[in-house]
């Protein structure tokens, strides 16, 4: 799958952009193609409050499997997405395109250290691949 330049990634299967300071986070499609039918997704953190690098923000619950959502990066939440604790199904649809919070990003160079497209399905492969 090509990926968007703009766009960084985790080994835990989350996606981040940053425009300026403002950071969108969300789960690739990978992870939802992986979880199947997301049913739930909850978001602990709230407007104002601090996120860390690879610390939990949440949890995401599918027909599958129940699993942890962690932050890419540190920084201070600036939005959360509510909707998606009553309606999750756009992770479903558009798993890339579906933010679950935005943080304004203490340091940009956790950012720049994070995967890139290539360097995540590089990632992907040798996932598959075990």
């Amino acid at each position: 799958m090509a990926y968007p330049e703009h766009y960084r990634f985790t080994r835990e299967h989350m996606w981040i952009t940053l425009d300026g300071v403002i950071a969108s986070i969300g789960i690739t499609d990978y992870a939802q193609c992986a979880l199947l039918d997301i049913i739930f997704v909850e978001i602990v953190p709230r407007v104002g409050d601090q996120v860390v690098a690879n610390y939990g923000i949440g949890s995401i619950e599918s027909i599958k499997a129940l699993n942890e959502l962690y932050s890419p990066v540190t920084g201070t939440v600036v939005a959360v997405n509510e909707g998606l604790a009553a309606k999750p199904e756009p992770i479903n649809k558009l798993p890339m395109e579906t933010w679950i919070i935005k943080v304004e990003v203490a340091d940009s160079s956790e950012f720049d250290s994070l995967l890139d497209g290539v360097a995540y399905d590089a990632y992907l492969n040798v996932m598959d691949a075990k």
